[in-house]
């Protein structure tokens, strides 16, 4: 299976990984699985980094690729359903992982509430 992981649990994943739910993370150590974090959450968490709102002492990129996950670009085919995406939910980035999960046909894992509002495979 394909997975899309939200940046609260890709931060989780490197830094805090008991909060994750036992059956996510067994999810991520399913070695069928891939695992992706996007360069959605990076961009996030760079900003949120650069704003003050999130204090990182690593590189997201090299943390992702030693955790094993696999680095995912965000196409022009990924931003398209983003035109018809409801606004059950206002966040940029994760309705930016929702169209990308929609568009490759990807589940997506978060703790968001929200995502449940959105046609997409969710975890």
């Amino acid at each position: 299976m394909h997975i899309i992981i939200d940046t609260h649990i890709f931060l989780w994943a490197i830094a805090e990984p008991h909060k994750i739910k036992p059956e996510k993370r067994a999810q991520l150590e399913t070695a069928t699985n891939t695992i992706y974090v996007s360069a959605v959450s990076i961009t996030e968490i760079m900003i949120k980094a650069s704003m003050g709102k999130l204090h990182i002492n690593f590189d997201p990129v090299a943390a992702a690729k030693e955790s094993g996950f696999e680095l995912l670009p965000l196409t022009g085919e990924d931003a398209l359903p983003l035109q018809d995406l409801p606004f059950h939910h206002k966040d940029p980035f994760d309705r930016m992982l929702i169209a990308q999960s929609i568009s490759r046909n990807y589940a997506l894992m978060s703790d968001d509430k929200k995502f449940s509002a959105y046609d997409c495979k969710l975890i």
